[in-house]
């Protein structure tokens, strides 16, 4: 038995945070684009298509050996295809082996909030992300435009 501190827990989104949700409408057939204009995230497959941000994978690494670290996403409720969808993107880019940094640490709601934390790192405030206890890292906004300045931001907090 180890007397190691507990790691605090950090939240990280998928849509438009760990993903480029844009590299996924870009690769649907033109009719799916068509099809579902406005609302690109009921189109099925689509959330399989998507690329990593550009330092995402690496950033959830360090992260996860920081944290106690979960992907925490909502999946649409009319794509029934999303809530496999994002398994296996996350199985694909972070791994699928017990040990791995996401093995297990995927999370799917509607409701953010009902998630105890210290931090969440999301590109939005809705789906309960303003009413989460812990802070709030608004991804995307000043000072966390890229994922190494929130590594940057998240590194000291960890201790």
């Amino acid at each position: 038995m180890t007397d190691e501190p507990k790691k605090k827990v950090l939240y990280v989104d998928m849509d438009n945070t760990l993903v480029d949700f844009q590299s996924g409408i870009d690769r649907l057939a033109p009719e799916l684009q068509a099809n579902y204009e406005g609302h690109y995230d009921d189109a099925p497959g689509i959330f399989l298509l998507m690329d990593p941000n550009p330092g995402a994978v690496e950033a959830y690494r360090e992260l996860a050996g920081l944290f106690d670290t979960y992907i925490l996403s909502t999946a649409p409720w009319d794509n029934p295809t999303a809530w496999v969808d994002k398994l296996l993107w996350v199985k694909k880019y972070l791994g699928s082996e017990e040990g791995s940094p996401a093995y297990k640490r995927l999370i799917l709601s509607h409701h953010k909030n009902l998630n105890s934390g210290a931090f969440i790192i999301d590109d939005r405030t809705g789906r309960g992300v303003d009413e989460f206890e812990g802070a709030h890292i608004h991804f995307g906004q000043e000072g966390f435009e890229t994922w190494e300045q929130v590594v940057e931001h998240m590194r000291p907090l960890a201790d």
